[in-house]
């Protein structure tokens, strides 16, 4: 982050004071009348040029005019013509061109030094009176001098207003950065949240379904009791080793203040396609009559993507089991066509038309279908879910195929 170091007030009104005192000191060598009391004035105007430049410019510039009139047109002479203290004119409109907003005000500045420096050294008297003859070469050289001073001044001016744009830029930057840190944060936790929901819903889903039934069948048939058993520790060991992938991934992300970020897949469970089987088979345990069917050739989809196809179809099954219940008929169809992978999801419902309560309960929606949704368009697919006519729900989603990179020898 570009920061700019900014001097203290009190340094700034030290310098201010610093001037002043050094126009007081110049203007105790002159002896007329009203020679201190103009430089002294000029002086305590000059403490206040940061603020009102342009007010002080106008004083400073009235006070040179009054002493320019007192010591040409009065007799005997009441101030000192030019005096070393009108380099408070100086000061005034240098802080004119650096420190005002519109930059005619340092063009007014300019002009208004260059007539004094007219007056006072080229000879030109508009208010008439005693003829002040000026040298040809003391106004070219004054009057450059003057010139360099305010081109000084506008280069100050335009170095200053260009590294305020840098600063602008750079806090813009730096704000757009964490608020992209916080987008992607909030992204994060949202694909963590929905990550944790297909897990422990649907292993939950499906342990509780296999428990009831394991204490039905305990008596009278111990060997589906065993078999029911048997799922639910496979069904939660698998989800257990889901969830330590996630937190090693969380703890990770904590840690990864030095060093390489952690790979987010370290650790954990590879989960493919090649789980649909082992899904449906847990889903027909639980009681549901699960048709799996793959249509064409499996292939071009990345880790992410068939990820997200199996995720997909758990969470499907999962509203299944959480909705219409034990002996809904579920039809899962996968075709992959050459460019995309279609995802269809159709249940009967167990007979519950969509006027019924459990039908309404998935109407309503929930994180389940909201997390299928986004994880299907972070992958650039569409997707919907909705009742059927009559009875049953269906989930149709569809993935497009990325072609990978064809690797050439070289």
């Amino acid at each position: 982050m570009l920061r700019r170091i900014q001097a203290l007030p009190w340094i700034h009104t030290a310098y201010d004071i610093a001037i002043a005192v050094l126009v007081v000191y110049v203007t105790s060598r002159y002896v007329e009348e009203y020679d201190q009391l103009i430089g002294w004035a000029m002086a305590l105007a000059l403490v206040f040029r940061r603020r009102r430049p342009m007010t002080v410019m106008g004083l400073v510039s009235g006070l040179a005019l009054i002493q320019y009139l007192l010591g040409v047109h009065s007799d005997p002479l009441l101030a000192s013509e030019v005096a070393a203290y009108d380099v408070a004119l100086l000061v005034a409109m240098v802080s004119v061109v650096t420190h005002a907003r519109p930059m005619w005000h340092a063009y007014t500045a300019g002009a208004v030094v260059l007539l004094g420096v007219a007056v006072a050294f080229g000879g030109f008297s508009p208010f008439g009176g005693r003829d002040t003859a000026g040298s040809f070469v003391q106004f070219v050289a004054v009057g450059g001098l003057c010139a360099a001073v305010w081109l000084t001044a506008v280069v100050l001016r335009t170095r200053r207003l260009y590294v305020a744009s840098l600063e602008a830029r750079a806090a813009t930057a730096e704000r757009e950065r964490e608020h992209l840190v916080r987008l992607a944060a909030a992204e994060e936790r949202a694909e963590i949240a929905r990550e944790l929901h297909d897990v422990v819903a649907h292993s939950l889903a499906v342990m509780i379904l296999q428990a009831d039934g394991a204490g039905y069948a305990l008596k009278s048939d111990p060997d589906k009791a065993v078999s029911a058993l048997k799922a639910i520790g496979d069904t939660g060991r698998d989800a257990l080793e889901d969830m330590h992938g996630i937190v090693r991934v969380l703890r990770g992300g904590r840690a990864s203040g030095q060093g390489e970020a952690p790979d987010a897949d370290a650790g954990r469970r590879r989960v493919s396609l090649d789980d649909l089987e082992t899904v449906a088979e847990r889903a027909r345990a639980a009681g549901l009559k699960v048709d799996l069917a793959v249509e064409g050739e499996r292939g071009g989809l990345s880790t992410t993507d068939e990820l997200t196809v199996l995720r997909v179809v758990q969470e499907s099954l999962t509203n299944v089991l959480r909705h219409a219940g034990p002996g809904a008929q579920v039809a899962i169809t996968l075709r992959f066509d050459k460019d995309a992978v279609l995802i269809s999801v159709v249940d009967d419902g167990a007979g519950k038309l969509a006027g019924s309560q459990a039908a309404a309960d998935r109407v309503s929606g929930g994180n389940g279908l909201v997390g299928m949704r986004e994880r299907v368009e972070v992958s650039g697919g569409s997707f919907t879910a909705g009742p059927r006519l009559g009875a049953g729900w269906q989930v149709d989603a569809e993935l497009p195929i990325k072609e990978l990179p064809v690797r050439t020898a070289g």
